[in-house]
């Protein structure tokens, strides 16, 4: 069976980007193509797979220059892809890899991580809702154009696989799909996190992108409020100067640390917080892959990878709030400092999403979809 993978664009380091990678793992021997390649700015395992770009990557040294061309030079790009000679063609997207060419003979499946928001979802973006007049225009008539765009290569998808049932309804209403949509949660790698007994958890956590979406302001107003309570931030984004000017002495910005680095801060703190709503969310997962229980919003994808129960903490591996606010959280580390978590439960939870789970599933669905 040859199979290619097929991932909207690499030139970050995200959960898309992860999932990518273990998609890889399923199928080795697989070539990945994609619109753009930055080994800097993406995962240094991509270094040692056989990538290949579109004509536009040598442009795109940034998620920030991709997004100013993507329409239409991205779109364009990745209608230049032309996969031939492959049995099945797995597609990771959010956006525009299922614009790529496929022989009639390919089966294609694809994992989408969530439709693609501009498309379908353009007040989710703070330019587009807030726009007037001539711009309000020109966004409607790209939104308009990319939904048609969109929609008719989903039509070329023969099986879409998602992480969640709620995402799998947005993926019905928005592509009419030809199945019905497989459901596939995402994974880590536990073993690269361990749980700390000796932890001496002095600090709150959060590893994120630093962008508008993922809600860190309000952690940084929060912890603002509570200078006996120390937070390290990790992550670089496009809000990091603005962030780091409004946090207070107790608050630490640190970035471009080892993945070693990354899983002793996991394994030492009081407890990671996740202020935002992701399709899925992979950092909650680390969290409790050390041990240490989350703090957050309770919407999305932790509903559906970590446990809250309200009234035992020794089985819960998260403290859920509903609003998104400074004082909600506040209240949350107030509340969630009086209860007891148990680590070892907390580290058995997070196994189920294991990378060793997510690779068997996927080899299997592929080839019953291959043998069909």
């Amino acid at each position: 069976m040859k199979i290619a993978i097929v991932h909207d664009e690499l030139i970050r380091r995200g959960g898309a980007e992860q999932f990518t990678l273990r998609l890889h793992k399923a199928f080795p021997t697989a070539p990945i193509y994609t619109s753009c390649f930055n080994a800097d700015k993406t995962y240094s395992d991509y270094s040692t797979c056989d990538v290949h770009t579109s004509w536009i990557s040598p442009f795109i040294k940034d998620e920030k220059v991709w997004k100013r061309i993507f329409y239409p030079f991205g779109i364009w790009a990745m209608k230049r892809i032309k996969l031939e000679g492959f049995d099945v063609v797995l597609i990771s997207t959010t956006s525009c890899a299922k614009y790529v060419r496929v022989s009639p003979q390919t089966k294609v499946v694809a994992f989408c991580h969530y439709p693609f928001r501009l498309a379908w979802f353009p007040e989710s973006y703070t330019q587009v809702a807030a726009s007037k007049g001539f711009m309000k225009i020109m966004y409607s008539l790209v939104v308009s154009r990319l939904r048609k765009i969109d929609f008719k290569a989903a039509k070329r998808i023969d099986w879409f696989i998602t992480n969640t049932s709620e995402i799998g309804q947005l993926i019905k209403s928005c592509y009419q799909p030809k199945r019905e949509v497989l459901i596939v949660p995402s994974s880590i790698v536990c073993s690269d996190f361990y749980v700390d007994n000796n932890s001496t958890s002095d600090y709150y956590l959060i590893v994120s992108r630093l962008e508008p979406y993922k809600k860190v302001n309000i952690v940084i107003e929060a912890f603002n409020t509570l200078p006996d309570k120390k937070l390290i931030i990790v992550g670089r984004g496009s809000q990091k100067d603005q962030y780091k000017k409004m946090a207070h002495e107790n608050i630490e910005f640190v970035e471009g640390l080892s993945k070693e680095e990354i899983a002793h801060l996991y394994a030492n703190c009081k407890a990671f917080i996740f202020p935002q709503q992701e399709d899925f969310g992979l950092t909650p997962i680390e969290a409790n892959a050390s041990g240490k229980p989350v703090i957050a919003y309770g919407k999305g994808g932790v509903l559906h990878t970590t446990l809250f129960i309200s009234d035992n903490s020794l089985k819960s591996t998260s403290f859920l709030f509903y609003e998104q606010t400074s004082e909600a959280i506040v209240q949350s580390i107030r509340q969630f400092e009086k209860l007891e978590y148990d680590s070892s439960f907390i580290r058995k939870q997070a196994e189920q999403f294991d990378e060793s789970v997510f690779v068997e599933k996927m080899q299997k669905i592929v080839s019953e979809i291959h043998n069909n």
